[in-house]
């Protein structure tokens, strides 16, 4: 194991403790749902639906500021990341695939995996088409640079108050939410496809991670920037997209093909034929 790392997590859930050190007021509730709001989003769509999938296209300026909020989330820079998830996909559930609670076991895949000193390397070469661009070699490189920018504009935003409630405590509840994608998300839920790996679909864990829960569709389709493939599955990252797609801050949004929708049963082939006519 890494010392380092051990260290490091073992700091980050024990960040919930200097909440005891504060006195609560409705500034710091608000300064915890922006932060876990932003740096969750910066996640999902910059992490994982930008850099490990390009299911959308957008410019570098965004693209940079989503990795450098992304970054604050104390899971590393954005080429490590993309990288690992973009290995998840070729090895899910085999022995190669660092996170699978069906190869390594439940705590192993949630947590203990990115302690160990072998999965600290990127796969730089899953990761070419993004490593090419300075500004994001530097954030990877330098990744735990933003969470220092980030405690030193809370502190002066609001002193020791906003920085536990803006930086420390959301911190812990963004990086579980996101490890349950890699453990509980696949143990607990339902299968919509057939995939070859254990990947399922959990309504919980797709409020708390802004649509990442919906799991077993993103496996089936990963290129796609919807992972909700249903109107009744809340995708929040998707909906924020189309959003900011109305002002071109993102644009080509890749859709969930049709004859995906008709294999998990969401489109008739009766619907898409009159589509089709049309």
């Amino acid at each position: 194991m890494s010392i380092a790392i051990v260290f490091l997590v073992a700091f980050i859930f024990l960040l919930p403790l200097t909440a005891l050190t504060t006195y609560f007021s409705y500034s710091c509730l608000a300064v915890f749902f922006v932060s876990y709001f932003l740096r969750v989003f910066a996640l999902t769509a910059g992490y994982h639906r930008y850099f490990s999938h390009k299911s959308f296209k957008t410019s570098r300026t965004f693209a940079f500021l989503m990795a450098a909020i992304a970054s604050t989330a104390l899971q590393g820079g954005p080429l490590w990341w993309a990288s690992k998830h973009r290995h998840h996909h070729r090895t899910s559930d085999t022995p190669e695939d660092v996170h699978s609670p069906a190869q390594h076991g439940f705590w192993y895949s949630h947590m203990l995996w990115f302690m160990y000193k072998r999965n600290l390397k990127a796969h730089y070469g899953l990761i070419k088409d993004f490593s090419k661009f300075p500004e994001i070699r530097f954030l990877d490189r330098y990744w735990f640079l933003m969470p220092l920018v980030l405690i030193g504009i809370l502190y002066l935003l609001g002193g020791w108050n906003w920085v536990v409630w803006g930086f420390c405590v959301p911190a812990v509840f963004i990086n579980h939410g996101t490890y349950a994608v890699n453990s509980l998300v696949h143990v607990f839920g339902k299968r919509r496809f057939n995939t070859k790996d254990d990947s399922r679909n959990n309504w919980f864990v797709a409020l708390i991670t802004f649509g990442e829960g919906w799991h077993n569709n993103h496996h089936r389709y990963s290129g796609s920037a919807r992972q909700g493939f249903a109107w009744y599955e809340i995708d929040m990252t998707y909906y924020l997209l189309k959003f900011l797609s109305l002002f071109s801050v993102v644009w080509d949004l890749k859709p969930v093909p049709t004859r995906i929708l008709e294999e998990g049963g969401l489109v008739s082939n009766k619907l898409n034929k009159q589509e089709q006519a049309r």
